[in-house]
Formats: C-alpha cells, structure tokens, sequence
C-alpha cells in the first residue's frame, strides 16, 4: 500500500482555517463531517448552502446582501450566483487599513520595498481619484503591461474600485502578443513601467510602449512608472505622463463602485499559441469568492503568513495572488529571473523574508532539481509551512525532491486548474496526507469527474476533467462573443451542460487527482490514450536528459509517439542512450507509451508562463502554421521542428 509522504499533525489539522470551517459547517446545518471527503461529499451535493457558508465564512463585504445563492446549478452556462447582492471586488481586497505590511517588495537589483495596509489604501486612493478624473467608468478596460511590482496592484486596486476592468501582461510579451490581447478588448488607460530586470540586465519597455500604442487607437493615457531609470524621457509617447505626476492627488478616502456580483473584474487570456487568444470576462464576485475558498480553506492563509508566488502579471497566479490581500497576510513580490544571480536566488529571499507559502510552477523545481540546489542545505527555512506548484504536472520524482531537499515538515499542494476560472479544480488540503505524484483533493463545491469515452465518471482510470456543476468563478462571457457560441464551443461542445476543461486526468480511490497533461495533447497510438506527464515523469530521471517534449504524429493511418530531448552540457544522445531511455518508458510506463523516434533537439519552445507548447510541435512536424509565435518565451525554438526528414521513415 502506498505510504503518504506527508501527513499533518492533530495540532495542525485542528489550527487549519479548513478545520474551523468545517466546524462552522458542523453547527450551522447540524451535520457531522469529520474529515475531507466527507466535507467534499457535502459541498458539491449541497452547492447553494455550501458557497452560502463561503460568503459568510470569507466575510465578504458587500453594500446590499444577496436574494438567492444561486438559480441553478444545472444551468451551464448561464446560471445566476448571489443575485441581488452589490460589492466592490477592491473594497474587499482593502479590508485591512493599519500598520502590518501588506507587501514586500524584491526586484532582482537587489531594490527592496514595503507598503503597510494603510499606505496601500491611500496609494490606491489616490489613484482611483486620477482615474476619475480621466473619465473612468464602470466596464471601462483599464490594462497594466507591468513587472510585478507594487505599481501594478495598486492601478489594478484603484482602477476596480471604479468598477473598471482590468487586464495585463507582462512586459516580456512580444509587440504583437499584447496587440493580440489589448487589440481585441481596447482599453482607455495603460500602465506600464519603463523597463524591466532580467538576468542582471534593464531592458527597456518604452520603445515596445510606442509601436504598441501606436496600433492602439483607444488609448486615451499611458501612465509611466519609473523603475529602471530616475526620470525616463517620456518624449517619444505623446499620450504619457509621468505616474508619479499622475497620482499625485491628494484625496485619502476611496469611494468604492457598489456593483452587481457578475460585473466584469477580469479579462484573462488563452495562451494563444495557434491563434488569437481567446479573451474571458470574469465577474468580480466569482473570483472573489472562490479565490478566497482557494486561499483560506485549501492553502490554509492567515493573517500572519507572508505568500509569494513567482509569476509575472501575465500569469493567472498574480490575480490569485492578489486575492490574498483580502486576509489581510503580506504578500511577497518578486521581479526578475528566479536563477539570478544563482539557482538559490528566491530561497534565500524566502529565507531573509520569512515566507511561510512559497508558490511556484512545476518547471521551476524541475530546473531546480537539474541545477543540484538544496534549499535546506543552504538557507533557513523554519517559517516556511506550505510550498505550491503548478503550471504543469509535477513529477513523483519532483515531490519526493521537494522533501528530501526542501523540508520534510512541509504540506505540498500541487495545484491544477486554469485562467478559465482563475483558479483551481484540484487544490491542497491542510488536514490531509501528501502523496508522490498526487494532487490532494478536487476543490470544495466543485463537481469535478474523470469522464471516460462514453462520458461517464470512473475512479482509478484516466479521463476528461469535467465539472457537471456550475461554480461561481466560471467566465461570464468571452469578450465580444454576444451570441455565446464561441463560449459555449469552447467548454460544453463535447458534453452539453457539462463543462470540459481539456485535461487528461484519474481521481484516485482517494479523492485525490493526477494529471496527464493537456486533453488535446494526448497522445492516441493505436487508439489507446496516453498522457504525455506519464512520459515526462520518467524522462526527468535520466541525467543526460536536460528537457523535453513529446507530441504524436500523423502515421500510415495512426499516431506514433515522436519524443525530442534536449540534452545536458557534455552528454550525447547516443544508440545506447536511446535504448535506455525507451527500456526506462518500457518499464516505468508501459509498451504503448514508447517513442518510435527520439530525436535531439536544440531547445524546448515554452509559453511565457513556462508551459511546454506541445500542440505548437505537432502543427510544426505536419507542416502546419503556428499563427501568433509571439505567445512564446522562447519562439525561435520551433524553426527546428519545421522540416525534419528524419520524420519521414
């Protein structure tokens, strides 16, 4: 019988903000859960009365309450959540207004700054008083093309208070990546910095501000934060102003828009990598709510933690994020490469901060992995309490490191969900046990199934992720889509009145979930489906093996599996090293999973959210066109992929 690697105390589990809810559950519909499963049963047979609980539990502040919780849970798309009720998404966030430090800032220039609550509140004051003053409005786009920095939440604070919605990227997207974003959904007001540090370098963003603004005719303002260079010549930007001359109100007190709960918050974006992305418009309630259940409940955040999450602004995380304002904990901000200027780089930041959640994506410790750092040999981590990952499957391998190198008494939580929601179907559970290569739990009030080919739920067999429930944070409408038909193509297609998310995943006998890897990447040889984290996990043992990606390709009517590697400094990719690797996927795996070809590769194209773009390969090796290359980190990195003989034997 598998043996956990981790389980939490009874003191832990009975401190857990998880545990008090439960109780709270308890007393308010006399029932008598005890533990998890039976509290998971509950909320996802119950979903009016447990997001009712949510609404309380969370303590969200709202001007009128609301009539009804929900019309329907059946009704997807379309159902109707807290209707009646009006709130403000920033009066939430800004909840707190005294003296503890609600963000600490680190860029990789070693420049540290902080913001206690109170002049969080009064820089967003002053702000939103600006953006009055230019004429923003409820539903106007406000859009942030920012380094994570305080700058950046406080616009984001200022410019929902208004009821404006907000959206951004970060300012390592090529010209036509943002023009792909903020082209379609034309904001009025855009704020950027100057320039950016990467690798020990200031890159400047303002020449990338001109061309884009430029094809940006609705762009009525572009407010400048200075951060590489004192006082940035903004001559070249005729519609620029100086932020600091931009905010320089002096009102202190913020008046808060008081709106309907499915006003738009967000607009987040589709990776976009084989066309324009798509553009979700998401209610402030929803996010609100559910990335409280996420934080409070299955990250267990309190008011004295200190979170991080290593993201950009162009990443669903740094909303989620942001959210944690709300519980009043401080929040660590980071801008910069996380190896810079060594692999230690954002452990000993954790060390001098005190971190107790550290956030990052599975990549990271991948590569963390590969570079032999070994946190706890090298920093003091006694405050660190939780470490989350996601971004893509995290490997057996990769939670067993997270244990032996970074701290055996410490609650893992591989995440999974997507900027869809802007939040998770697959969470951690503070009073639950970890298990290798297993997301601890489907999230509370979240119908979530592995569906097999005729669309029926198993356990213990892989599937399609689906959730045959509505939830509060699912997208209220794509931008510019009146009819809904490109909403509803995108996730209830396949399965009317279902949604399909497009992972490939097991529930375990457990409750807990794994994840294969994207749906519509998954691999088809002889019509038996295969994830691609299953081939990953065993590739990321082998040491001469640097990365990865494996795609199926189009052969004499089937699919066989095509894998690319990329190899370590000094090692080949030898007869005998193939053979190797395809006995190591023979034995791990099983005989299906094995590679017809195993083909070196230069480099591993990447989203610039650290996402392997494996669809973008398959289209390459068929001859296919990637349309919007700018969606990548690394674009380059596909001219190797287009004509490839060897593929054609």
């Amino acid at each position: 019988m598998l043996q956990p690697l981790w389980k939490p105390s009874e003191q832990r589990i009975r401190a857990s903000n998880m545990y008090r809810f439960m109780q709270q559950v308890n007393r308010t519909w006399g029932t008598d859960h005890s533990d998890y499963p039976s509290l998971y049963r509950w909320s996802v047979e119950n979903i009016a009365l447990f997001w009712a609980q949510m609404w309380d539990y969370a303590g969200i502040k709202a001007s009128r309450g609301y009539d009804q919780v929900i019309d329907d849970p059946a009704k997807m798309p379309g159902a109707r959540w807290f209707s009646g009720c009006r709130l403000n998404f920033a009066e939430n966030l800004l909840c707190c207004r005294d003296d503890r430090t609600a963000l600490i800032f680190r860029g990789e220039d070693r420049v540290r700054r902080t913001l206690t609550y109170a002049e969080l509140y009064r820089a967003a004051a002053r702000l939103a008083s600006s953006l009055r003053a230019a004429g923003i409005v409820p539903g106007d786009r406000v859009v942030g093309f920012m380094p994570n920095m305080p700058e950046t939440i406080i616009a984001m604070l200022a410019a929902t208070s208004l009821g404006a919605t907000w959206s951004s990227c970060s300012p390592d997207f090529g010209i036509k990546g943002v023009l792909d974003r903020f082209g379609q959904t034309r904001p009025r007001i855009l704020f950027t910095a100057d320039g950016y540090f990467f690798k020990g370098r200031a890159l400047d963003c303002l020449e990338k501000i001109a061309e884009i603004t430029s094809a940006l005719p609705s762009i009525e303002k572009i407010v400048v934060v200075a951060y590489t260079q004192e006082c940035p010549d903004l001559s070249r930007l005729p519609k620029a102003v100086h932020y600091s001359d931009f905010a320089a109100s002096t009102i202190r007190e913020m008046e808060f828009a008081q709106l309907p709960f499915e006003h738009p918050l967000y607009i987040m974006y589709s990776s976009g990598t084989t066309g324009l992305p798509k553009c979700m418009v998401q209610g402030a309630g929803g996010v609100l709510i559910n990335q409280l259940k996420e934080l409070l409940l299955h990250t267990d955040l309190k008011r004295e933690d200190r979170i991080f999450y290593f993201t950009t602004c162009g990443w669903m995380m740094w909303n989620w994020l942001a959210a944690s304002l709300a519980a009043g904990a401080t929040l660590v901000l980071y801008d910069g490469n996380p190896f810079h200027p060594g692999p230690d780089a954002l452990w000993r930041m954790a060390e001098e901060e005190r971190i107790t959640i550290f956030g990052t994506s599975a990549g990271y410790i991948a590569a963390l992995k590969k570079a032999g750092v070994g946190p706890s040999r090298q920093v003091d981590l006694s405050p660190l309490k939780t470490l989350l990952s996601t971004g893509s499957p995290l490997s057996r391998e990769d939670f067993r490191f997270i244990y032996r190198e970074v701290k055996e008494d410490l609650l893992l939580a591989s995440i999974s969900g997507g900027s869809d929601l802007n939040g998770c179907f697959a969470l951690g559970n503070p009073m639950g046990p970890v298990y290798e290569g297993e997301l601890q739990c489907r999230g509370l009030g979240m119908k979530v199934h592995a569906y097999d080919a005729e669309g029926v739920p198993v356990v213990g067999r892989q599937g399609e992720l689906v959730c045959t429930a509505a939830f509060p944070s699912m997208p209220i409408s794509f931008w510019d889509d009146e009819s809904g038909e490109k909403y509803r193509s995108a996730y209830f297609k396949r399965y009317p009145g279902v949604w399909t998310h497009g992972d490939f995943i097991e529930v375990t006998e457990r409750g807990g979930t794994i994840i294969y890897g994207r749906s519509d990447a998954t691999l088809n040889p002889g019509g038996v489906r295969i994830g691609t984290a299953e081939i990953y996990r065993v590739i990321e043992q082998l040491e001469e093996i640097q990365d990865s990606v494996v795609v199926g390709q189009e052969w004499q009517d089937d699919t066989r599996i095509i894998l690319f590697v990329t190899m370590k400094p000094g090692c080949e990719l030898t007869d005998a090293l193939r053979e190797r690797i395809k006995s190591a996927i023979r034995a791990d795996a099983s005989p299906r999973h094995v590679p017809a070809r195993i083909i070196q590769a230069p480099d591993i194209p990447y989203t610039l959210n650290m996402k392997k773009v494996e669809l973008a390969v398959q289209r390459m090796i068929h001859g296919r066109e990637v349309t919007n290359r700018d969606a990548l980190k690394n674009p380059e990195a596909l001219d190797f992929f287009a004509h490839l003989t060897e593929l054609n034997s």
